[in-house]
């Protein structure tokens, strides 16, 4: 029977914590303002897009190297 009180108790905690907490946590707000209002600025790509392609390429360069000496 104490088992049993402890698994409720347990459970009933669990499931309080977890009906509360997305009342307490909130998204961040959209940094780029409405889409679908054309007066808002485009959202600018940065620098992490184009390292991401430039490693890319690199990659792809250096599998096709390997494939022709191997």
């Amino acid at each position: 029977m104490k088992r049993f009180l402890k698994r409720l108790l347990m459970i009933c905690i669990f499931l309080m914590v977890f009906t509360c907490l997305p009342g307490l946590v909130h998204a961040q707000p959209d940094p780029c303002g409405d889409p679908l209002n054309p007066d808002d600025p485009a959202c600018p790509i940065d620098g992490g897009l184009t390292a991401l392609l430039a490693i890319g390429v690199g990659y792809g360069i250096k599998k096709v190297r390997e494939a022709r000496n191997g």
